[in-house]
């Protein structure tokens, strides 16, 4: 089985009502991770606010998750993965964050397409080159809708054979691409893993071949999308597919006025820590709680 498989978490950060961000939340959201039996975090992506924190608390986000993850595995004898968003437009960041992400211990570093400066597939390819050198598993991130490129068949391709890249976080949004990436490249590679960006993707990428889900929606219903993840694995897809369509209302109203704000929302309405939001962005309107609220009830959630 590929190395990374099964549902992570794309952590939010929890935010103080000043917004400061929250460390006591978000290790209580890390437990309640842990407990609900999630296979891997992922701290410092997109879903964390990332670009509007600092590095100091990135630093204490990447401590604290990593810290109760190693203790929960030496008390379990579990294995819970820490994967952590390293990604940057500029090479030489990334490959400073990479090595932070090394340094500290997790076990996987995520590093999304350089955003905004929009390289050609020539610049692609040698940014990952450049963070592979670090030397620690490297995880793409193929998000075109946030980054203004997407990484064609062909150059992941490429990507694929460095050394210490281990799979790609596929959120294209374009299921055709996603099952070329499977034939072109996983198909001659097992071991690379091929991880569902998209909530509501996920049973037909992991029908089609997948791995499983770096997730929104397991911030607050980690159990469900665990279940449905591994009867997908084991080729349980009819059960699989009872939790699909189960969930399927809260994985649009997820992303219905921009993620985190969306899940944020969800999870203040649910008790959990999660608090607002930072400019640039702001607290979802009232049509969208409303949408939030129903999807909610709809789903049992």
């Amino acid at each position: 089985m590929a190395a990374i498989h099964g549902a992570y978490t794309a952590m939010i950060t929890p935010m103080n009502a000043d917004g400061s961000v929250d460390y006591d939340g978000f290790a209580k959201n890390v437990q309640f991770q842990l407990d609900q039996g999630i296979d891997g975090l992922l701290p410092l992506g997109t879903t964390g606010e990332t670009p509007t924190l600092t590095e100091d608390e990135e630093d204490k986000i990447i401590d604290i998750a990593i810290k109760q993850v190693k203790e929960f595995n030496s008390k379990t004898g579990k294995d819970v993965k820490v994967m952590i968003g390293a990604g940057s437009n500029c090479t030489l960041d990334a490959v400073r964050y990479v090595e932070r992400a090394k340094a500290k211990g997790a076990d996987f570093a995520l590093v999304v397409t350089p955003y905004y400066n929009k390289p050609s597939d020539e610049g692609i390819f040698r940014h990952y080159e450049a963070v592979s050198k670090v030397g620690m598993p490297i995880v793409v991130y193929n998000i075109a809708g946030r980054t203004g490129k997407n990484i064609p068949t062909a150059t992941l391709e490429r990507i694929a054979k460095l050394p210490n890249v281990v799979g790609v976080k596929e959120a294209s949004g374009n299921i055709n691409q996603m099952m070329e990436v499977i034939e072109k490249i996983k198909l001659a590679n097992p071991e690379f893993s091929v991880m569902s960006g998209d909530d509501g993707l996920t049973l037909p990428l992991m029908a089609a071949g997948g791995d499983g889900i770096i997730s929104v929606v397991t911030n607050l219903a980690p159990a469900l999308v665990i279940q449905m993840a591994h009867y997908c694995l084991d080729g349980n897809f009819a059960e699989a597919r009872k939790i699909h369509y189960r969930l399927q209302p809260f994985f649009k109203a997820a992303f219905v006025d921009g993620n985190p704000t969306s899940i944020k929302y969800a999870m203040n309405y649910k008790k959990m820590p999660a608090g607002s939001v930072r400019l640039p962005l702001v607290e979802v309107t009232d049509s969208a709680k409303k949408v939030i609220e129903d999807a909610l009830a709809k789903c049992g959630l």
